[in-house]
């Protein structure tokens, strides 16, 4: 489904009706979104480095390797909603080969 496609106003659930808004989207290609999820798990890595001896004592040590687990991850997932925009931001740059050349 393409983003500028006609979307419908409003929508019949049983007897109610229901009318949607139009609202813009805020992120449509999610960059900003990820920047921070991936910002918030360096921050709580880094939170939890000085309490590592009592992770340790605990069994927690877990919580730190997630925290690692999910800056990683979230820095690939950065790379991949990068790549996304760029490659449609490229598309929308390219002329539509259905309109032909005037």
């Amino acid at each position: 489904m393409d983003f500028r496609d006609e979307q419908p106003t409003q929508h019949e659930i049983g007897n109610r009706t229901y009318i949607v808004a139009d609202v813009a989207p805020l992120d449509v290609d999610g960059v900003r979104t990820v920047e921070v999820g991936t910002g918030l798990w360096l921050l709580a890595f880094i939170g939890l480095l000085p309490f590592y001896g009592t992770l340790a004592d605990t069994g927690r040590t877990w919580w730190l390797w997630t925290c690692l687990a999910g800056f990683g991850l979230g820095l690939c997932g950065l790379e991949y909603v990068r790549r996304r925009r760029r490659a449609r931001s490229e598309q929308d740059a390219a002329p539509d080969p259905a309109q032909g050349t005037a």
